[in-house]
């Protein structure tokens, strides 16, 4: 059904022509994709041009490669399309390559749309001086702005409380909590970014957000798949013009930003992120010091910290919030412990080292969940040889995340929502190793402090507030845990009942 989404209602047999005539000069200039090096991970055997392509849902591609990994094991190629691609499958085989061989498998590989989005700027997809340069002043800065620090605990735990008042706006009937999550903590990002927090009616503002959030779901569709393995079939793909348009729009809102900002920067009283940037491009332009902190760098670095900073938090806080309805024992004792340690008083991030329980239900949430399945793909820099296998520089790398959150060597109950995996016998908190929801080694999410602050002080804070539960005439049974695919995995439609806890 896929393959239908390629083509546009009404294809010419000039454009079906075109299309055959590609087909045939990709075939041509890849005929030698079967011929494969001995010393090179095992894999199925590729078709001409199409790879493997046949042998993998594209619609949920973590699983048909996690059924692969169990015949070919931890280390194994696949060929998306002409591309030759080396997956690695569990916890040891990832660590190994992740953090051991941190520099041999640290470079990004940038797929299609990417490189037509961002090229070599920003903190995801770049690599090189720039990405260096950028996720060093991103880090430092967005400490500086209060990332890890009670100034941004506070920030939080003022969002909660708009957060909570439109739960309460609802009354007990159901609702959709996707809109009001994503605001929430997409303001989190914007404090730090942009220096304010918007109101969740702002056109502007709700654009951006919703926009965004169709983006990383196109992103991972099928359609864009096919794109990125075969771009000459970019005109006749409707999904990657849709996505252009989404990005040029979101584009211009940026620069109206970065435009309202720049008229108002005080270099001695920086408001956020892109202050401090244009600050610092300022003093290299009047220096004359050739740098990368141009206009580009900044509204893709922006773009990134954006979509990274609003998606998986609000993904992750959704399924937590459908977790506690579908499992309603589980949420009396995650509401039992908030009671009996924090009452009615505001929730603090030190409250996490007495709250064990909310704690390993907020970890369990995040590996069962398992909303990034796929680490964002990686590229070797240098010839290497690893666990036997030769891969040769250059060489797309996919750490399958969701192969370590779901590693039967490593945990208990993988399949099931079981926070026990993150407590010991005596009920307390313990870290596991094969914890890897933010991936590890250098391209480890450069916002996984925020994201944890942001994940404890909501979740407890709504969990505070709130029974939730399905809507009259479903049963906590009824509740569907079917992820709705795209690059990011999010709980399929559904509405809660935020019921006021007295």
């Amino acid at each position: 059904m896929w393959a239908l989404e390629l083509l546009p209602h009404s294809l010419t047999s000039t454009s079906l022509l075109v299309a055959l005539l590609g087909l045939l000069l990709a075939y041509l200039l890849s005929s030698t994709l079967s011929k494969q090096d001995g010393r090179a991970p095992p894999g199925p055997r590729p078709l001409p041009l199409l790879g493997n392509l046949l042998q993998l849902d594209l619609k949920e591609p973590h699983r048909s490669l996690l059924e692969l990994s169990k015949k070919y094991g931890p280390v194994f190629t696949v060929h998306m399309g002409p591309q030759r691609v080396v997956v690695l499958a569990g916890f040891k085989a990832v660590k190994e390559a992740l953090v051991t061989n941190a520099e041999v498998f640290g470079e990004r590989s940038r797929p299609m749309i990417a490189e037509m989005i961002g090229h070599n700027n920003g903190v995801l997809f770049s690599n090189g001086d720039s990405w260096r340069e950028m996720r060093r002043f991103a880090l430092s800065n967005l400490r500086d702005f209060g990332m890890g620090k009670k100034s941004c605990e506070d920030k939080i735990r003022e969002e909660c409380c708009h957060l909570v008042e439109v739960f309460q706006s609802f009354k007990g009937e159901p609702f959709d909590s996707t809109q009001p999550v994503n605001y929430a903590v997409s303001n989190i990002i914007c404090s730090l970014v942009y220096g304010s927090r918007f109101q969740y009616d702002d056109p502007d503002f709700t654009s951006l957000v919703d926009r965004t959030n169709r983006i990383i779901q196109l992103i991972g569709s099928p359609s864009i798949q096919i794109f990125n393995n075969f771009p000459w079939l970019g005109p006749l793909i409707r999904q990657k013009n849709f996505l252009m348009r989404s990005f040029q729009a979101n584009k211009q809102q940026n620069l109206r930003l970065f435009a309202r900002l720049q008229e108002t920067l005080n270099p001695q009283m920086c408001r956020g992120f892109v202050d401090s940037f244009m600050v610092r491009k300022q003093h290299l332009q009047e220096s004359g010091t050739k740098s990368h902190f141009h206009d580009d760098n900044l509204l893709i670095t922006v773009l990134n910290l954006f979509a990274a900073g609003t998606d998986t938090t609000a993904t992750t806080l959704r399924w937590a919030l459908l977790f506690m309805a579908k499992y309603p024992r589980m949420q009396d004792q995650v509401q039992g412990e908030i009671s009996s340690v924090i009452g009615g008083r505001q929730v603090q991030l030190e409250d996490r080292r007495n709250l064990p329980f909310t704690d390993a239900v907020i970890h369990e949430t995040q590996r069962l969940a398992n909303i990034l399945p796929l680490a964002l793909p990686h590229r070797t820099s240098q010839d290497v040889t690893f666990q036997g296998h030769f891969i040769s520089k250059g060489t797309t790398v996919f750490p399958l995340l969701m192969s370590v959150l779901y590693d039967e060597n490593e945990w208990e109950e993988p399949r099931r929502f079981h926070p026990a995996h993150f407590l010991d016998k005596n009920g307390k908190f313990v870290k596991r190793d094969a914890f890897m929801p933010f991936s590890a080694g250098r391209r480890v999410c450069l916002g996984e402090s925020l994201a944890k602050m942001e994940l404890f002080v909501f979740f407890t804070t709504l969990l505070q507030h709130f029974r939730f539960s399905p809507p009259a005439g479903l049963s906590a049974e009824d509740l569907d845990l079917t992820p709705r695919m795209g690059l990011t995995l999010n709980p399929s439609a559904h509405q809660l009942c935020a019921t006021a806890c007295m």
